[in-house]
């Protein structure tokens, strides 16, 4: 990230990159910044705390265009873990459903990747935020009550697997803004009839925005010389 700006341009308005660390909320990240800089802030896009990478940040007069950066395409690469579900289809919970996958060719996974590229219809999570008859569907999920989420349409532009490794299968991920990566590796897996869940994900893009080109928080720190934050 070059000409990386001070405290003064922050508070009036700049476009930060965060790599947010592993195990961090997106408001954990962004609010540390916050605190740092003593600024208006906003960030153009949620990542689930056991997903790590670029956050785009606007302060200042910039948190005025966060919707038109919320709009760009994502570039995700992760893990899909094949041979078993999980609620929350990551591992914010614990996998179920113990399903063979050593039968599971690399012809086929390659084949399959086909099914979910381009414009599908793809259901979101019920552990996500969305809200359901008022509520958000993680709290409806955690009551143990029964819903589905409507499907919407999403684009993948590209589905890439990089390494096959089975039960572990990483892949590359260009996509439209609103995919959930947890639903594409939970699908993926049914349609395998195996089962899977995302084991890891990294958020590497946000249009032309690369996470090569942003700081962790600590190093956002470090570079505002910022005292008396505490990770």
């Amino acid at each position: 990230m070059k000409n990386l700006p001070g405290i003064p341009e922050v508070k009036e308005g700049a476009l930060l990159l965060i790599d947010k660390p592993y195990k961090w909320t997106s408001f954990d990240a962004v609010n540390k910044i916050k605190i740092m800089a003593r600024a208006k802030i906003g960030h153009c896009g949620t990542l689930d705390p056991l997903a790590t990478g670029l956050l785009i940040c606007c302060t200042g007069q910039m948190t005025k265009q966060i919707s038109d950066y919320q709009k760009l395409p994502k570039e995700y690469t992760g893990i899909i873990h094949l041979g078993a579900n999980t609620p929350t289809y990551d591992l914010e919970s614990v996998p179920v459903n113990q399903r063979p996958f050593e039968h599971i060719t690399e012809e086929v996974i390659m084949e399959t990747t086909k099914h979910f590229t381009g414009n599908i219809m793809q259901a979101p999570p019920i552990h996500s935020a969305i809200k359901k008859d008022g509520e958000r569907s993680y709290d409806l999920a955690r009551k143990g009550e029964k819903f589905e989420l409507e499907k919407r349409p999403v684009t993948i532009f590209e589905f890439e697997i990089t390494k096959i490794s089975l039960p572990e299968v990483h892949f590359r991920v260009q996509c439209s803004t609103g995919t959930y990566i947890r639903s594409l590796a939970n699908d993926f897996g049914e349609d395998l009839g195996c089962g899977g869940y995302l084991q890891e994900l990294r958020r590497t893009k946000i249009g032309e925005f690369d996470v090569t080109d942003a700081l962790t928080p600590e190093q956002w720190k470090q570079h505002w010389k910022a005292p008396g934050i505490i990770f």
